[in-house]
């Protein structure tokens, strides 16, 4: 921001060292950059804790060899996440409530937040 009463054109004073605009001086060059990025899953643990396999792989169940399709490939197995914010495969916890209506990390009465890979 320019001082009350200064234009672009006058010099300026940047980082403690004084430029004209007029010439366009560079204070540094960019060479070279990498950028890194930090990602992981939605999830607050990353192994269904009925089957411990992780959350975002197939199940047991979907890896058996009964339960593949046509050419071999493994059906969709989907996460699900408790209102709790545990996450399971969906296939897994659907075994799982048909005897216990409860989370089996928290013990809290089960109900479905959101489904998705």
């Amino acid at each position: 921001m320019a001082a009350s009463g200064a234009t672009n054109d006058e010099m300026m004073d940047i980082g403690g060292a004084e430029l004209d605009n007029n010439k366009n001086e560079k204070m540094f060059t960019l060479k070279k950059w990498n950028a890194v990025a930090m990602w992981s899953w939605d999830v607050e643990c990353d192994t269904c804790a009925i089957c411990r396999v992780q959350v975002m792989d197939a199940c047991l169940r979907c890896q058996g060899d009964g339960n593949r399709q046509a050419g071999g490939k493994q059906p969709e197995c989907v996460v699900v996440w408790g209102e709790c914010n545990h996450s399971f495969h969906h296939c897994c916890m659907s075994q799982w409530t048909q005897q216990n209506k409860r989370c089996p990390l928290c013990q809290k009465e089960w109900s479905i937040q959101r489904m998705g890979k």
